[in-house]
C-alpha cells in the first residue's frame, strides 16, 4: 500500500487538471452507545404512513438489508452548515449572500444565507429580496445568473461556488424549468448495514391523577383564556348543531377520543408499542468528490476560455468540497435524536487516479483542506478569476417580510393550540 501523504495544493491541482477520477472517503461507524445500540433513521412519507428508507444493497456478492441513515441531500446541507460555521468563525473566506429580516418586527428572528437556503443562490428567498432597491435577480449582479451553464460558470463561481460543488437547478428564476442545472460534484450518504427493525414505546403518568373518565368541552373565551372546560354548563361553552356541549378535540392531538382530558395533554397516556428504531452491524459513510464533474465546467473571462483559468477555478471548487467534508467530520456525526455515530477508525481519504493506478491514501483534516483552499483561491485570483471577497447583503422585500411574518404568527398560533409538543 502507498505511503499516506497529507494533501497539498500542488497534488490537488495536478489531480484536477489530469485524469484522476475522484477523491473519496469511506468510513465505518458504530452507534455512540456501542455496537448493538439502537439508532433512529429519518422517516419519509409513504402514502398516509411514514416509513424508513429500507432497501437491499449488493455487498460482497450478497443482498444485504440496509437502511438510509442520512441522504445525499441531507449530507450536502450538513456540509454547507459546517462551511457556514467556519465562515462565521472567520476560519475561511467565502462568497456568501445574506438576507437579514432583523428590524421587521417578526415574532422570530430570521437570517438566510446562500449556504443554508434550500436552493442555494437560486432560492426564492434570495430571488424575492432586494439589492439596492431592485429585485435581486433583476439587478446587474443577479441577472448574470440568467446566463450561466456548464460552459459559462464564471458568475456562479464568483457569487456562489458552493452551487457548483453541491449542485443547483435554477428552477425559480426567470427561465423556470429551463433554468441552468449543475450536477453535484460532491456526493455523500450514510447507510446502516444489516438493518433489523425495532420497536418503541410511549406512555405518560399524570402526577395530578386526572381521570380519563372526566369529559372536557370546547370553550370560546374572547379574552384569550382557557379554551376548554369540564363544566358543560359554562356560559361560553361551544355547542354542536344539536345544542349540546362540544367535546374538546384539540387539533393535531392523536391521543384519546374527543372530550378526553388527554386532548389537552392531561391525564395518563396508556403505554403503547409500535415500530421504531433499528439495530445494525455497522454504518458506512461514503463521500466522493467527482473530478470529471468539475472538468465539465468552463470559466470564460471576457468571453474567452483559457485551460489554465479553468483548472484554477476547478481546483478551488475541489478544495472547497474537501473543506466542507472535513469540517463536517470535525464536528462529529450526530444526525438527529438517538442517531449519533462515532467512526471506528481515523478518517482515511484516497485519491482515485486514472485507470490502472492504485488509490493513493491521503490525510485531509479541516485545517489541511483550508490551507489548500486558500492557496487555490489565491492562484485563481492571480489568473484573473472574479471572487466576491465580502458578503453580499440583500434586503427582504416588503411582500416577503409580510409573508414570513404571517407564516410565523400562524405557526405560533398552531403551536399554542397543539401544546407545542
Amino acid at each position: 500500500m502507498s505511503e499516506t501523504k497529507t494533501l497539498d495544493y500542488q497534488q490537488l491541482r495536478e489531480a484536477v487538471s489530469g485524469q484522476a477520477a475522484a477523491v473519496r472517503c469511506v468510513t465505518e461507524y458504530q452507534p455512540a452507545g456501542g455496537p448493538g445500540d439502537k439508532v433512529f433513521p429519518p422517516t419519509y412519507k409513504d402514502g398516509k404512513n411514514t416509513t424508513y428508507a429500507n432497501e437491499s444493497r449488493r455487498i460482497n456478492g450478497k443482498d444485504v438489508p440496509c437502511v438510509l441513515l442520512d441522504s445525499v441531500q441531507s449530507q450536502a446541507n450538513r456540509m454547507e452548515m459546517a462551511l457556514l460555521d467556519a465562515w462565521e468563525q472567520g476560519r475561511i473566506k467565502l462568497p456568501v449572500l445574506i438576507v437579514d429580516f432583523a428590524g421587521n418586527d417578526l415574532p422570530k428572528t430570521l437570517r438566510i444565507t446562500s449556504l443554508d437556503a434550500p436552493h442555494r443562490i437560486a432560492d426564492a428567498l434570495l430571488r424575492d429580496s432586494l439589492l439596492e432597491g431592485e429585485r435581486f435577480r433583476e439587478s446587474k449582479t443577479g441577472e448574470r445568473l440568467d446566463h450561466v451553464d456548464n460552459r459559462n460558470a464564471t458568475a456562479l463561481f464568483e457569487l456562489c461556488p458552493t452551487a457548483l460543488v453541491f449542485g443547483m437547478w435554477d428552477s425559480t428564476g426567470p427561465r423556470g424549468g429551463l433554468g441552468a442545472k449543475f450536477a453535484r460534484a460532491m456526493v455523500s450518504e450514510i447507510v446502516g448495514i444489516q438493518a433489523v427493525s425495532g420497536v418503541k414505546t410511549s406512555s405518560r403518568i399524570d402526577p395530578a391523577q386526572i381521570s380519563s373518565r372526566v369529559t372536557i368541552y370546547h370553550r370560546n373565551d374572547p379574552g384569550g383564556g382557557m379554551d376548554w372546560t369540564s363544566d358543560p354548563d359554562d356560559p361560553i361553552v361551544v355547542k354542536d348543531r344539536k345544542g349540546q356541549p362540544l367535546p374538546y378535540n384539540r387539533s393535531g392531538s392523536a391521543q384519546g377520543e374527543p372530550g378526553n382530558p388527554s386532548k389537552a395533554n392531561h391525564s395518563n397516556v396508556l403505554p403503547t408499542i409500535g415500530a421504531g428504531g433499528i439495530t445494525i452491524d455497522k454504518a458506512q459513510q461514503t463521500t466522493v468528490l467527482s473530478l470529471p464533474a468539475l472538468r465539465r465546467l468552463r470559466f470564460p473571462i471576457n468571453g474567452k476560455t483559457d485551460p489554465k483559468v479553468d483548472d484554477a477555478a476547478r481546483t478551488v471548487l475541489a478544495a472547497l468540497g474537501l473543506v466542507a467534508a472535513a469540517a463536517f467530520q470535525e464536528q462529529g456525526c450526530d444526525l438527529r435524536s438517538r442517531c449519533q455515530l462515532v467512526p471506528v477508525n481515523a478518517y482515511q481519504w484516497e485519491l482515485v487516479g486514472k485507470p490502472g493506478d492504485p488509490p493513493k491514501p491521503l490525510t485531509i483534516s479541516a485545517e489541511t483542506a483550508i490551507k489548500v483552499y486558500e492557496e487555490a483561491v489565491a492562484a485563481a485570483q492571480k489568473v484573473g478569476l472574479p471572487w466576491m471577497e465580502e458578503a453580499l447583503n440583500l434586503t427582504p422585500s416588503p411582500e416577503l417580510v409580510a409573508l414570513v411574518k404571517k407564516s410565523q404568527e400562524l405557526a405560533a398560533k398552531i403551536g399554542a393550540e397543539e401544546g407545542d409538543e
